[in-house]
Parts: C-alpha cells; structure tokens; sequence
C-alpha cells in the first residue's frame, strides 16, 4: 500500500473517532450551536426594529434586519464551533491518548487532519442548523443563483477550515480544556467585533480599523454580496486572503507543534 493510500485510511480512522466522539459527547457542540441561536432570536425580536430603523432607515421593518445579520451569524456559528475543537485536541493531548498515537505504526499528521475534517464537518451542519432558524423567522435570499450560492458555501467551508487549524494549534499549545478554551475565545469575541451585528461605518472612528482589519468583516461583506446582492468589492480578495493566510498559518504552526515530543 502506497504512502498516501496508509495516510487516508489513518485519517478516515480517525476522522471516525473524533464524529463518535462527538456524537457521544453531543453537550459541547450544543452548548457552543445554542450561542449563535439565541443571539440571532435575541437581535432579531429584541433588538430587530431598531436595529433595522439605523439600517435601512425610519420606514424599515424587522425583515431588512434578519436579512443584514443571518450572514454574521452564520461566520460566528462557524467561530463557536471550532471552540470545540480547541478543546478535543487539548483533551487528546492531556488524556495520554497522543502518547499512544505516537507508539503506534500510524500517519502522523492523520491525528490532526481527522480533527480538522471533523470540525469542518460539524460547522458545516452547524450553518445548516443556523441557516434554518434564519429561514424558518423569514430570512430570504431570492437573487441569488445557484453560483453564487456554491460560492457561498465554498467560501463558509474554507473559512471553517482556516480557524479549524488555528483552533487545533491553540489546542495544542494549551496545558487543559479550560485553557483551550479561554484561548480560542477570540474565535467568538472577533465576530461581535466586525460588521456582523451593524455596519462598519456607524461604528466610532476610533473602534473602525478594529472591525475592518480582520479576518470576520470581508468574509461577513462576502457572504451577504452573494447572498444578497450588496455590492461585494475588495471584500472576496481580502476573505479568500484570509482564509488560505490562516490555513497555511495554522497548519505549519499544528503541525511543527505536534511534532515536538512530549515532556
């Protein structure tokens, strides 16, 4: 058998692992699914006709803003996830069960691609879920074509990918779960902080270059030109940039870390 047909048979092995794992455990991807959900209830029924006045003007109702905050919600629904992820590596590496990895006749890296296939796995059913919830309290999304929406889907699955590797790294370098978590926190927190929730140009001048120069806001402005038809312009460069920035980031830094024996 050939040195790539042993590294996918290891990693389908434990792509298997970490989805029983997960399906085994389901309270942790519960827990991280339910934040985006009750975010968007909360900002679309507390919160939805004045945020939808500031949007789109006094005449606006709460439709305009379901249709401005799903697209945010479906990136944050993907930062909370990979929370999780952070937190399984972690608990891999302080469980003793890496060790034993390390022991056996296995493909190094098939330990962190299954993480990564898994995660990107469970964002992307965790987006449906979401998505449904947006649909199912009126979100539309009647212009776009079937193009367009491949090219959203493609653009959620290689920004799943991106923070995976990131949060796979944070795992690694965290000494507990605890930890892990504490650590991809920001995974959250930078949504709250972009053009999820309001557009960039209300925010105070000071605040601005903080929601602008990141990862979420391009991605978020992407998804809603597709989606929506807004007008999209450097936002797809600069999301796509991101994206394959933090998978080459976080892969070289998951996998140069993995790679050091254990104390």
């Amino acid at each position: 058998m050939s040195s790539l047909a042993l590294a996918a048979r290891d990693t389908t092995t434990m792509l298997r692992r970490n989805l029983l794992h997960a399906r085994r455990y389901p309270s942790l991807t519960l827990n991280l699914l339910l934040t985006p959900v009750m975010l968007l209830l909360l900002f679309v029924y507390i919160f939805g006709d004045v945020m939808s006045a500031g949007i789109g003007g006094a005449g606006a109702d709460r439709s305009a803003y379901i249709a401005y905050i799903v697209p945010g919600l479906l990136l944050l629904t993907i930062g909370s996830t990979v929370v999780g992820t952070a937190v399984s590596v972690s608990n891999d590496m302080t469980e003793g069960i890496i060790a034993r990895f390390r022991t056996m006749a296995i493909h190094r890296s098939s330990v962190l691609v299954g993480h990564v296939v898994g995660s990107v796995l469970q964002s992307v059913l965790s987006v449906v879920v979401v998505g449904a919830v947006g649909v199912a309290i009126g979100f539309r999304s009647t212009d776009a074509t079937v193009l367009e929406w491949l090219a959203a889907f493609g653009l959620l699955v290689l920004f799943s990918a991106a923070l995976t590797w990131v949060a796979v790294g944070m795992g690694l370098i965290s000494p507990n779960a605890e930890a892990a978590s504490n650590n991809a926190l920001p995974m959250v927190l930078l949504p709250m902080l972009s053009s999820a929730f309001i557009p960039v140009e209300t925010m105070p001048g000071w605040f601005r270059p903080i929601a602008e120069y990141q990862p979420f806001t391009p991605a978020i402005e992407t998804l809603r030109g597709l989606l929506l038809g807004t007008e999209i312009g450097h936002n797809g460069w600069l999301a796509v940039g991101w994206s394959l920035g933090l998978v080459v980031l976080g892969y070289f830094w998951a996998t140069a870390k993995f790679a050091q024996d254990p104390r």
